[in-house]
């Protein structure tokens, strides 16, 4: 089985002006393209080859190959921008069942996404942000590089149910915001999907 670059479900504009039309085609077709370019060559002929990305990353600290490394970041590339494009609409609104539950945990909505925008804005180099259900507790993580939660601690030094994510590569923002990261971070609250962040905590 190889892995394809998925559809998005709105046209490279729809996020304007939070997120430029010119670097979401960049960031689909070619960055994310290039991670299931690499993952698909790494696991061709290996007993890996036939997994969904979901199962490989539940096994990963099993895995023994020589090119592991490269695996985890072509891997790891390209579930989190499966992950980034499905949790991206403009027009939704946090409601229900999450929006309790992070009123409750983090004080506030405003309390939460603070918390958000501190590790975001504090992370160092290129990785992700993201909001995990651990175990019924929900938690404000961050990873390095393509590294996700679904990994596990001992490989990505965290782990969880990923229910939203940020991608705090340059390659994501620096088109639009340059070095304005605070900016660009500010700018996903107005493209979160929280639909499908909801449709992820109550799996």
């Amino acid at each position: 089985m190889s892995y394809f670059l998925p559809n998005l479900s709105y046209s490279y504009n729809a996020l304007e002006p939070f997120f430029d039309e010119e670097t979401m085609k960049i960031h689909h077709t070619k960055h994310h393209q290039n991670y299931i370019n690499n993952t698909n060559s790494i696991l061709e002929k290996t007993s890996f080859s036939s997994l969904s990305i979901e199962e490989l990353m539940s096994i990963f600290n099993e895995i023994s190959l020589e090119n592991k490394t490269a695996l985890r970041n072509n891997a790891g590339g390209h579930i989190n921008h499966s992950l980034f494009w499905k949790g991206l609409k403009i027009g939704t609104s946090l409601q229900g069942d999450l929006k309790s539950e992070i009123n409750k945990q983090f004080g506030s909505i405003e309390s939460f996404k603070r918390k958000f925008e501190d590790v975001a804005l504090n992370h160092f180099g290129s990785g992700w942000v993201w909001l995990v259900n651990q175990n019924g507790l929900l938690s404000v993580v961050s990873t390095i590089n393509q590294d996700n939660p679904l990994m596990g601690k001992s490989i990505s030094g965290t782990y969880g149910y990923p229910i939203i994510g940020l991608d705090i590569w340059e390659h994501a923002y620096y088109l639009k915001y340059q070095n304005r990261r605070l900016d660009y971070i500010k700018s996903f609250w107005n493209v979160v999907n929280w639909d499908e962040a909801s449709d992820r905590f109550l799996k």
